[in-house]
């Protein structure tokens, strides 16, 4: 069914974005930015919001928020697993330059003067990130942990905290009533 000017893609116009893949009930802004929509695979049950952009190799399971003003850029793995959600004006890196001095920076540099660093970023189901939070290269948030608003997260988080800060750090355990509806 076409939904006319409806905020969100109707389905045949999601057919038409190019993505790898998506599942059912996909509500996408259209005013969100995708590139590299062919290497985007998003499950059912999945909302983007206004002003989002994600680049990259990107996977979204069901069940997933991503709020308005948002950004993925994942030159690496980014994967957001089911019942997981991302704030408004939160940043995903799977790859950020080498600031340290030794090398240029940006991407119109020439390659052989840049250093990257990256890896896969990985959020486990009911993860919760809080808003205008970055998350940078080469770690996991595992299961059942929420970042408070406005952290930094440069390492792992461990299963079921609660985190926040820069960087973020530990504050208490989060409870698992949630379970009781999956």
């Amino acid at each position: 069914m076409e939904m006319g000017n409806n905020s969100f893609y109707s389905e045949s116009e999601l057919n038409e974005l190019g993505l790898k893949a998506f599942g059912e009930n996909v509500l996408i802004s259209r005013k969100a930015s995708f590139y590299s929509p062919e290497t985007i695979s998003l499950g059912s049950n999945v909302r983007i919001d206004d002003f989002c952009i994600l680049s990259g190799d990107i996977e979204i399971g069901d069940f997933v928020h991503i709020s308005a003003y948002s950004a993925i850029y994942a030159r690496e793995l980014v994967k957001i697993m089911a019942y997981s959600g991302i704030s408004p004006r939160v940043t995903i890196f799977s790859a950020t330059d080498d600031f340290g001095g030794d090398f240029l920076i940006g991407p119109m540099a020439p390659e052989d003067t840049t250093r990257l660093i990256s890896g896969p970023v990985l959020l486990e189901r009911f993860v919760q990130i809080g808003a205008s939070s970055v998350i940078l290269p080469n770690l996991t948030i595992k299961k059942g942990s929420v970042v408070g608003a406005m952290s930094l997260v440069n390492k792992d988080l461990e299963s079921w905290g609660i985190y926040a800060g820069i960087p973020a750090k530990y504050i208490k355990e989060r409870k698992k009533g949630l379970l009781r509806y999956v």
